[in-house]
């Protein structure tokens, strides 16, 4: 099997289309809400939480079979059915029309996968075994939000304005690169949280 490209997406104002809306479907779509992605989803019968985010507008329903019109300008498509039929129709038809797919739980039907991501705030970090092993990746992610803990969403947006004034300041390039290198350094997170956990202590006993 080909390496697997890793690669983070804008999707917003991108059109996402999610074949299916039971239960399978509902983590696939809740994960696309965040990235400002026009999602439309196509099913014969759509779970009640389906029914409620498209009452609210947060995505289209159509509640027919899927049709191959469905991926006019469409980026992605999430098969997220249990229909083989279903899944292996609309794999053939992404495939002919470039469009990147993923039949949840059939490697073989997928152009690319969901990792496992650890969230916290910008960063994020995303496991993955190219589907031979979601347990793993989940398991590996455990140990991952263990070891970066929630400090590190401040410490990130900290970094991305401290990194923005330096690289509007005067000073020389490779000094600029020293500087940056050594505020992302281990040393400078646990001097900033060691401050933190301070003002934190400070707060509490006032």
């Amino acid at each position: 099997m080909d390496r697997l490209f890793p690669i983070y997406v804008k999707l917003r104002g991108r059109r996402v289309l999610v074949v299916g809306a039971g239960a399978m479907a509902e983590g696939k779509i809740a994960g696309l809400f965040d990235t400002g992605a026009t999602i439309q989803v196509v099913a014969l019968e759509a779970s009640p939480q389906v029914h409620e985010w498209a009452a609210a507008g947060l995505l289209a329903l159509a509640e027919r079979g899927f049709e191959t019109g469905d991926l006019d300008g469409t980026l992605l498509v999430v098969v997220a059915t249990r229909s083989e039929p279903v899944g292996k129709r609309v794999f053939q038809e992404a495939q002919a029309r470039g469009v990147l797919v993923n039949v949840v739980d059939v490697p073989g039907q997928c152009d690319f996968f969901y990792p496992a991501v650890v969230h916290r705030g910008d960063l994020q970090i995303a496991i993955s075994t190219s589907g031979q092993s979601p347990s793993l990746a989940q398991r590996l992610r455990q140990q991952l939000e263990r070891q970066f803990g929630e400090g590190y969403a401040a410490w990130v947006a900290e970094l991305g304005e401290t990194r923005r004034q330096v690289l509007g300041s005067n000073l020389p390039p490779e000094q600029k690169r020293l500087l940056l290198h050594s505020l992302a350094s281990r040393e400078a997170f646990q001097a900033m949280a060691s401050t933190a956990n301070r003002e934190k202590l400070r707060g509490e006993r006032a």
